[in-house]
């Protein structure tokens, strides 16, 4: 679905700006397409620290990138959930900088909380930038205004 949502996005749009406070469709984008690697570390590791953690770009060149860098992350978290051992689902994860450990939770919390719902909630603001682009929405959950057709993927 998330796929789905980033093939919709204008490219010659990625600098338009709801509101001022606002991401950019270009900036929101890349979030939403780098979050599958935060899903991924949180499943990988026992923690992520700030410090040394790579750093989104702050561009792409074009939807092909944007999509390709996508895929790659997508990717690397289907492996990543092959590989986990769902003993460790409820320990402890950090989230730091360096030494210092800024947060620590339950995996399952981080997992749920700060990793799928967090990409969820920022697909469906890319949903309503499409919307105010005058673009049609893909069905994510179900149907949309523009595609009337249940979907159940």
């Amino acid at each position: 679905m998330t796929r789905k949502v980033l093939e919709r996005l204008p490219e010659k749009q990625f600098g338009w700006k709801p509101h001022a406070k606002s991401m950019s469709l270009g900036q929101l984008a890349i979030h939403v397409a780098t979050l599958p690697d935060w899903i991924r570390a949180s499943l990988a590791a026992d923690s992520l620290d700030a410090a040394s953690a790579p750093r989104p770009p702050s561009q792409v060149s074009g939807q092909k990138e944007l999509l390709k860098m996508f895929d790659t992350h997508a990717d690397a978290l289907r492996a990543a959930v092959k590989d986990f051992d769902p003993a460790k689902y409820f320990d402890t994860w950090s989230f730091r900088r360096g030494e210092e450990i800024m947060t620590s939770k339950p995996r399952a919390t981080v997992y749920r909380v700060w990793c799928l719902n967090h990409l969820i909630h920022h697909r469906a603001q890319l949903c309503v930038y499409l919307r105010l682009l005058d673009v049609p929405v893909p069905a994510v959950y179900f149907n949309s205004a523009d595609e009337q057709a249940w979907v159940f993927e």
